[in-house]
């Protein structure tokens, strides 16, 4: 069985407590909602994207220490970057949290990688990439809510 500690790093738990970039964002032309009705998270992800970059990232919404400290940490590493490379980002990222193989090896992940610990725990990998499918939306421009169930 995994070791809690592994789940709850400090880095997560100092995003859960004080999440960056959680807040509206009056200027996006962007945003999605995200829910997961298993366990009652949400949040919706606002964007604005200027010339096919990520220019201004934010969000807004409730769930646990890990989808709130996950959507504090995106926001801060696709800001900035593209949508190619965001998507990229989100299937390394991804690929860590469901412990596919091979993803120890992935290019680096930066402060992402205190996440690695949730493969050890099936049940909280929606609640890590809650954050991540709901960009992944709003990238998309998909107007209808998301689920993950």
């Amino acid at each position: 069985m995994p070791d809690l500690k592994e789940l709850y790093q400090e880095v997560i738990l100092d995003h859960s407590k004080s999440p960056r970039n959680f807040h509206k964002l009056a200027d996006a032309n962007r945003k999605a909602v995200g829910r997961n009705p298993l366990c009652g998270d949400q949040f919706t992800v606002y964007l604005r994207v200027e010339d096919g970059r990520i220019a201004d990232i934010a969000f807004e919404g409730q769930g646990c220490a890990i989808s709130k400290s996950s959507a504090s940490m995106m926001t801060m590493a696709v800001k900035g970057r593209t949508a190619a490379e965001a998507e990229d980002l989100f299937d390394r990222f991804h690929a860590l949290v469901t412990g596919k193989k091979g993803a120890a090896e992935a290019p680096d992940l930066g402060k992402l990688a205190a996440f690695q610990g949730v493969s050890g725990f099936p049940v909280r990998v929606k609640c890590a990439s809650l954050a991540w499918h709901t960009l992944k939306a709003a990238l998309e421009e998909k107007e209808a809510s998301i689920s993950i169930e």
